[in-house]
């Protein structure tokens, strides 16, 4: 029993705070925008990437190309290191209960 608040006999109480129903509709609502937003720019990276890709080859412009491979391999580094932080976050802030 190395517990303090067992040799205190002191118990703290956990508090959780949560959001009002009307908060939390709102909240998932600009979540759902801000998902869709990355998803449409990781999108139009690719169709950046792609598309110098092709005017470089087609014009012969080798430093396009270039920025054209470089776009599409920082777009997927970006793509999976997105969840990583994301999780990260979500593991250190835990549940959000304080006690």
């Amino acid at each position: 029993m190395n517990n303090i608040a067992s040799l205190t006999g002191v118990h703290v109480l956990e508090i959780c705070p949560t959001l009002p129903e009307a908060a939390t509709t709102a909240v998932n609502e600009i979540s759902g925008y801000v998902l869709g937003g990355v998803a449409a720019l990781f999108l139009v990276a690719i169709v950046i990437g792609i598309g110098a890709i092709l005017a470089g080859r087609i014009f012969g412009m080798p430093h396009l190309t270039k920025g054209g491979v470089m776009t599409l391999v920082v777009t997927a580094i970006v793509a999976v290191a997105l969840p990583v932080v994301y999780a990260v976050v979500v593991g250190l802030r835990g549940t959000g209960c304080i006690g």
